[in-house]
């Protein structure tokens, strides 16, 4: 008899997130995996073309059963129309599981990729304690302190709020698997909880590490340094804005910025009011599959983070992607990222909110010669295939839930 798997998540395809590997590779293996997700509006805010409150709400995608449901859409990033998306999802898929286990109750087990918000765990809580049967989560955001990292929420009673929904899926969850290391004593902090925690690192998706060439705007010439990804409050985009005023006059330094995000539009005025047209390049965004090319084109890669108690705990997957291509790395980062890069040798880490350090890290890689910057990419792909290798990573979680 086929295996069975329930995959519980607001976000999936056409939303590019590692769930959706899991989901596909499973289903390769000949496990049955119905997926309960949102309607897609990530990142934009808007439905995504040919989906709505009343179209495509069942499909298909490799091998694997999606049903979405209504929600609310994002919209621009204000935080109203933000709480309603992520309640809406919460709301909708907590009345839908009772019915949908009705009428399906042959599933080995729930697995629940908990991204922002962590009430989006909730519908796999029900699962739990509706079948008996075993639920694994896989914590990608720590709540309540992304929240107040991220959204600049410090109400004790709201934080509280989220904390509970935090202690009630990590109670209810037969293992809680963890993207970082130091996501341990976080969630150890809350309660009996070590003994279920495993470390599942991200790993770079496919189209990242295997990608083809295909067109994307031209560099400026001088020394490349690539920013892809989220343009968000956690990136700390305003020390990359710093930055970019100590080499203002350094014209050889370029910052190439691939994304987009909350804090776009506030990125766009500050190089406009301080005149860094010439340092900071905005290029848009553009799908994964386009990775590869805008990171060949890159002398080196740059990730940020802000220096907060939570996100000094994160190794963004941004990380991952980075490695994977064998380019030197810079990062103004805290905690065990900025550790890794320095153990490896894969490029130059400097704390997080320090644009001086940052500056100088860039002037200092700009200086090296060809061959040392190729072998810190060297050391970044033999580590990243040692150690976040996706079919390796894939095969322990199938035997963690099937054998």
């Amino acid at each position: 008899m086929a295996k069975r798997l329930l995959f519980i998540c607001q976000y999936f395809h056409p939303e590019t997130f590692r769930g959706n590997d899991i989901a596909y590779d499973l289903a390769q293996r000949g496990v049955e995996v119905t997926v309960i997700c949102g309607t897609p509006n990530y990142p934009k805010g808007k439905f995504f073309k040919g989906y709505g409150w009343f179209k495509r709400r069942r499909e298909t995608i490799n091998g694997v059963r999606v049903i979405r449901l209504p929600i609310i859409p994002r919209g621009n990033g204000g935080k109203i129309k933000l709480l309603a998306n992520y309640f809406s999802y919460f709301i909708v898929a907590s009345l839908f599981m009772p019915f949908h286990l009705i009428a399906n109750k042959k599933y080995d087990a729930c697995f629940v990729q908990q991204l922002s918000p962590v009430m989006m765990s909730v519908p796999g809580v029900l699962f739990k304690k509706l079948t008996g049967r075993k639920l694994y989560t896989w914590v990608l955001d720590l709540w309540p302190e992304s929240l107040k990292a991220a959204g600049g929420i410090d109400n004790p009673k709201i934080l509280g709020f989220f904390n509970w929904f935090a202690k009630l899926e990590y109670r209810n969850s037969d293992k809680i698997l963890v993207s970082s290391e130091g996501f341990k004593k976080n969630i150890s902090s809350k309660g009996n909880f070590a003994d279920k925690i495993l470390h599942m690192p991200n790993w770079a998706e496919d189209e990242i590490s295997n990608g083809d060439d295909l067109p994307i705007p031209d560099f400026p010439n001088g020394f490349n340094v690539l920013f892809a990804g989220n343009i968000g409050e956690a990136q700390d985009f305003e020390n990359i804005v710093e930055a970019a005023k100590l080499l203002k006059d350094e014209d050889n330094i370029n910052l190439i910025i691939v994304g987009d995000g909350r804090k776009k539009e506030w990125v766009e005025t500050q190089i406009e009011t301080n005149g860094l047209g010439a340092r900071i390049k905005l290029l848009g965004r553009f799908g994964i599959e386009y990775m590869p090319s805008f990171f060949k084109k890159a002398d080196c890669l740059f990730l940020s983070l802000k220096d907060d108690e939570i996100l000094n705990l994160t190794v963004p997957a941004k990380l991952q992607a980075y490695m994977s291509n064998g380019k030197p790395i810079v990062a103004m980062i805290n905690g065990d990222a900025n550790r890794l890069i320095k153990e490896i040798g894969c490029g130059i880490s400097v704390p997080a909110s320090s644009p001086e350090k940052f500056a100088d890290a860039l002037r200092t890689l700009r200086d090296l010669n060809d061959d040392k910057r190729q072998k810190m990419g060297q050391s970044a792909q033999r580590y990243c295939a040692l150690n976040y290798n996706k079919t390796t990573i894939l095969d322990n979680l199938y035997n963690l839930i099937f054998s």
